[in-house]
């Protein structure tokens, strides 16, 4: 599959995208009432989702980055999670956010989850994606806060990519896999 721009559909807009943030920010804010939160980044396709939904966040909040891989092509996953960069501080005690940019097979969430819980202590674990494609799961898994539902649709803009290209799209479109 090759996409081209001007083949793309608008799934949400960019206004649609940055009402949302504001819902979920408000949801986060009720929740966390002033607590002191970690928010873990996903990179690279969750970074445009993670800075504009922490500008809306009104609590002490620190930012953490990690990199993980599972894709295998450019439109597939591989169904392995690989590591790639995970370090992380001492998160015993505190009130972790993690920021992903879709949850789809719900691998990368299921891994991501499993570590934290592995790893630490925290006082509390939330999930947060911004899209989530319920048809594609292979893990029971479900995130605790997340934007938008998608369908079977392969995404760009906004964060997610493909083969590296679209993630400055200001809106989230689609291709039809065919």
């Amino acid at each position: 599959m090759e996409i081209k721009i001007e083949e793309l559909k608008v799934l949400f807009s960019e206004e649609q995208i940055q009402t949302r943030i504001k819902e979920l920010a408000q949801e986060m804010n009720s929740f966390y009432a002033g607590e002191e939160v970690i928010a873990v980044c996903v990179l690279k396709g969750a970074v445009m989702f993670a800075v504009d939904l922490v500008k809306n966040l009104d609590m002490p909040l620190k930012m953490e980055f990690i990199r993980l891989s599972s894709y295998g092509s450019s439109t597939s996953t591989s169904g392995k999670v690989n590591a790639v960069d995970i370090k992380l501080p001492d998160l015993n005690g505190k009130n972790v956010l993690i920021i992903e940019d879709i949850v789809d097979t719900g691998l990368t969430a299921k891994f991501l989850l499993d570590f934290m819980h592995c790893n630490f202590n925290a006082k509390s674990i939330k999930f947060c994606s911004l899209l989530d494609k319920k048809i594609t799961r292979k893990v029971d898994i479900e995130p605790d806060y997340y934007g938008f539902d998608v369908d079977d649709k392969f995404v760009v803009g906004y964060g997610l990519d493909y083969d590296g290209y679209y993630r400055n799209l200001k809106y989230i479109g689609y291709k039809e896999l065919s």
